[in-house]
């Protein structure tokens, strides 16, 4: 891969986390877990989003023949709805719902904030990197992500989940306008 297929990649797994992001840095204001439950907290989200994108993956390769002349399309219109979203949610003046989240609940919410890594994993093909490589710089990506998150969370940075939640939303854009134009423009 080159620099630049990894630094996208990278990009993505960072406007990825982002959800899970904002939820971590919740739980550590709120239960202020430690160490064990902030490794938990991020193994949980980092498992969830690792494991969606193998999934939308599995879509896309089966509707590969039929998607095949509009992927890139498709790209950018999957990636630019969900940068849309999560810079609307960046953007809410609405304060997030947190509760201490553990066993299904906690399981719940990293099945909740990976859906878009789902939609995502479709457009792995077309962003040049191997899959399961992938999936598990995004799942290691937000593991990280999200066990740092619960301790600035107990820090007092709940603030910083909607600066995450924007700047995901904005690399998310960056990223399908990136594809888009340079298979409209380039050929590639």
């Amino acid at each position: 891969m080159t620099f630049t297929t990894w630094l996208m990649l990278l990009a993505l797994a960072g406007a990825l986390a982002a959800d899970a992001f904002a939820v971590a840095l919740c739980q550590g204001a709120v239960a202020r877990p430690g160490f064990r439950g902030a490794v938990r907290i991020g193994a949980a989200f980092g498992a969830a989003q690792a494991l969606m994108p193998l999934i939308g993956w599995a879509t896309g390769i089966a509707f590969a023949s039929a998607i095949r002349n509009v992927d890139h399309w498709l790209v950018f219109g999957l990636l630019g709805a969900l940068g849309l979203k999560t810079l609307k949610e960046g953007l809410s003046e609405s304060e997030s719902d947190c509760r201490t989240l553990s066993g299904w609940t906690l399981l719940g919410a990293a099945v909740a904030t990976s859906i878009d890594a789902a939609a995502a994993g479709i457009t792995l093909p077309s962003l040049g990197t191997h899959v399961v490589l992938a999936c598990a710089v995004i799942g290691g990506v937000t593991l990280g992500l999200c066990a740092a998150g619960v301790f600035l969370g107990a820090a007092g940075g709940q603030k910083l989940g909607k600066k995450a939640e924007i700047i995901g939303g904005l690399a998310l854009l960056l990223i399908g306008t990136k594809v888009l134009v340079e298979h409209v423009f380039f050929g590639g």
